[in-house]
């Protein structure tokens, strides 16, 4: 097993289809970076060298905002939307749908009510 950016890559999966693991890298990230690294298209995690993997280490870690960073950055604005009580920070207070969902009916599991 392999840990890049907090993430546990498989041996046996693509370059590219392993690195979409590590969160907020997709596809088309993970296909820039191992273009941008020279690295082929089939090869696989565990065929990787040492150097290479310290390159994709490297790379992410400059030019991709990834996992704690990211979270940390969501989090931050979604208390900002809080602390200015804009409607998006008053239905995350609440719990309630943000993006004009029906409640009447759904949306139980979004509102943490208890069923009648």
């Amino acid at each position: 097993m392999l840990y890049i950016s907090g993430a546990r890559l498989v041996a046996d999966k693509q370059v590219r289809i392993a690195s979409t693991k590590i969160y907020g890298i997709g596809l088309k990230k993970a296909i820039q970076v191992r273009y941008r690294l020279g690295i082929s298209g089939n090869i696989k995690i565990k065929e990787l060298t040492k150097y290479q993997i310290d390159q994709i280490e490297q790379m992410i870690g400059q030019d991709h905002v990834v996992h704690w960073e990211l979270k940390r950055g969501e989090r931050a604005d979604i208390e900002r939307f809080i602390s200015i009580s804009c409607y998006r920070g008053i239905r995350h207070q609440d719990g309630s749908p943000l993006r004009g969902q029906r409640t009447h009916t759904n949306a139980r599991t979004c509102r943490k009510q208890i069923r009648k």
